[in-house]
């Protein structure tokens, strides 16, 4: 692994330029590598970051690696990590044409890491150097603890999609928050919706006069926006300084993920020979943490990225005598799947659908209030709003509000979508595939259905006692994978050093009648290293 040459540089730091013109925003420091595919077999399983911690597991995932590699031999073309600065690696046989195309796509992604908000909490960390630190640690203490380290690190790694992102990203102070004062809090949640109880749309149109003003100016919204409220209702203020006084000393505490509360809370972890096993946990907990928004950010990441590299890349004057080659390659990253999912393919087409929708002014009420096919399809009011809507669209969102709000059925039509069945052929003794629906709800809810979801588990405190831990489950119409609750509730149990229980719901089929199904609460409980079980 190596860095990129200065003729390398050049062509790269070029097309930084054309990017920032078309309007993506970006730090001006990057680091490029050149690798060979056997650098990416040995870096993917620490996810290309070279000074991510040991951990065993990636040693047999690299003996994988090559296997397949072997196999099904192929060339990456590029991968990219989010740090300070931001870092991509490329294929040492790739031609110049196609690293100008690769790294227009790479600045897609850099441009989406460095504005997205699900992102806020990683704008300002260089992760690599946090992680070199992390690591150094690890090989310190498993120069004194031996293989317990892994054992730890397994143990933590078994429950860190416990570790609350959302609650994290919920406490920082995010550029957004900074300009929403207790005023605004009042105004939104506790006058117009509690005292003047108006209806929805009233309510939306607030917040999108708001959302206007601050679109203009972030430094001056606030103040135009409380000038024309208080001209609006004359009682505002009056309710304001009532509502402070009542609530002056209120702030909600956020409450502790589990991991967080285990290494708080734990006698065991505390015990002083212990207390090392802390450090690891949080070293896990916080690369869990720094991996959550990109996990939740697949589809639209790519979907930005493709978007940017194609429309880039057909702009510049380095495509041409390379422009077969290019639709060949960007072909087979954006084409749709007609089995399986492309998010790269989803992505684009949802950015791409959004854009058009934006610049006809199809995203208005007036659009939705239409009731036929003809109308809706020849509503074209061209107001050119399309780069806007697509900016603020990577700003805000993730993969589930990108797919819920706007996969509709005139963009399943649009590009002829269709979730897809399999079912056995006794003729022919085969598995077949099949067109299963083509409706908009099916095709979101298998998008929605492949999207990162983990379980929602958190620490009931009242249950819960210095030796005593109560786990609930939050129930959202599917079970904890159930061969995994022993092996988990014996890591918790470790960490803990004493009885945990685990509240969750079970899905039965009824003894009488098959097709009902009966959902029996359940506690589980460890305690000695054994695991009981009993229905409530």
């Amino acid at each position: 692994m190596i860095l990129i040459d200065q003729h390398s540089k050049k062509i790269m730091e070029d097309c930084k330029v054309l990017a920032r013109k078309a309007g993506l925003d970006f730090q001006k420091e990057t680091l490029e590598y050149i690798v060979t595919n056997k650098d990416m077999i040995e870096l993917s399983p620490k996810v290309m970051i070279p000074t991510l911690y040991d951990y065993w597991v990636h040693d047999v995932e690299v003996l994988q690696g090559q296997g397949k590699y072997q196999v099904y031999p192929s060339n990456p073309y590029e991968t990219v990590i989010n740090s300070r600065p931001a870092i991509s690696f490329y294929n040492d046989n790739n031609p110049d044409w196609l690293n100008v195309m690769i790294f227009y796509h790479v600045l897609g992604h850099i441009d989406f890491f460095q504005n997205n908000a699900l992102f806020q909490n990683t704008w300002n960390d260089d992760f690599v150097g946090q992680a070199l630190s992390d690591k150094r640690l690890t090989a310190s203490l498993r120069t004194e603890h031996g293989r317990w380290v892994d054992y730890i690190i397994e143990f933590a790694r078994a429950i860190d999609n416990l570790s609350g992102y959302f609650q994290q990203l919920n406490t920082n102070n995010y550029q957004v928050e900074k300009a929403l004062t207790h005023k605004l809090d009042y105004y939104f949640q506790v006058f117009l919706q509690e005292e003047l109880k108006v209806k929805d749309h009233e309510l939306f149109n607030e917040i999108t006069r708001y959302n206007e003003l601050l679109e203009k100016d972030v430094n001056v919204a606030e103040t135009l926006f409380f000038s024309y409220i208080q001209e609006k209702h004359a009682g505002f203020l009056a309710g304001y300084e009532k509502y402070l006084q009542h609530n002056q000393n209120v702030k909600p505490e956020p409450k502790p993920d589990v991991i967080e509360y285990i290494m708080n809370h734990s006698n065991h972890l505390n015990i002083e020979k212990n207390r090392w096993m802390k450090s690891i946990i949080s070293i896990v907990r916080n690369t869990s943490l720094y991996f959550n928004p990109q996990i939740r950010t697949k589809i639209i990441n790519e979907g930005w990225a493709s978007y940017w590299h194609d429309t880039l890349f057909r702009a510049d004057d380095r495509i041409h005598g390379h422009e077969v080659a290019y639709a060949k390659i960007n072909a087979g990253v954006t084409s749709i799947s007609r089995v399986g999912l492309n998010p790269y393919a989803i992505g684009l087409r949802l950015i791409q659908y959004i854009e058009d929708m934006a610049n006809k002014g199809q995203m208005s009420w007036a659009f939705q209030k239409l009731k036929t096919y003809e109308a809706k399809a020849n509503f074209d009011q061209k107001l050119d709003k399309g780069k806007s809507a697509i900016f603020t669209l990577r700003k805000y969102f993730s993969d589930f509000t990108l797919i819920n709000t706007f996969v509709d059925q005139n963009f399943v039509n649009q590009h002829d979508l269709f979730v897809t069945g399999k079912r056995y052929n006794q003729q022919r003794n085969t598995i077949e595939y099949y067109v299963k629906s083509r409706k908009a709800e099916d095709y979101k809810q298998m998008l929605l259905d492949s999207l990162y979801h983990p379980p929602v588990i958190n620490v009931d405190i009242a249950k819960s006692d210095d030796e005593h831990l109560y786990l609930i489950h939050q129930f959202e119409g599917k079970q904890l994978v159930q061969s995994f609750i022993p092996d988990t509730l014996m890591a918790i149990g470790f960490l803990w050093g004493n009885e945990v229980q685990l509240q969750t719901t079970e899905i039965h089929r009824h003894e009488q009648n098959e097709r009902e199904l009966v959902y029996k609460p359940v506690v589980f409980t460890v305690k000695d290293k054994k695991i009981t079980k009993q229905y409530l």
